[in-house]
């Protein structure tokens, strides 16, 4: 890569300032990551993070868990009003 060549001071301090200003952001990007992560191992987080996976599970096999589930419990219904 060729070194760039200013014709002026003012280019330098442009330059510098955009450098600057992206330090900035990629600093407050990982300030963020960081806050993020400690979050992430709170216990209330961990907590929301398992039962969310668990829901996510037994909506996506909700009808085969009916399907399986339903036989059983009518089954249990009848028997329980015919007094067995």
């Amino acid at each position: 890569m060729d070194p760039k060549k200013y014709s002026s001071y003012a280019e330098i301090d442009r330059d510098l300032e955009i450098l600057k200003l992206e330090k900035d952001i990629h600093f407050q990007k990982l300030l963020l990551s960081v806050q993020k992560t400690k979050e992430s191992f709170e216990p209330k987080n961990i907590i929301n993070s398992y039962l969310s996976s668990f829901k996510s599970t037994i909506s996506n096999n909700y009808v085969q868990i009916l399907q399986t589930a339903l036989p059983y419990i009518i089954g249990w219904i009848i028997n329980r009003k015919r007094g067995r």
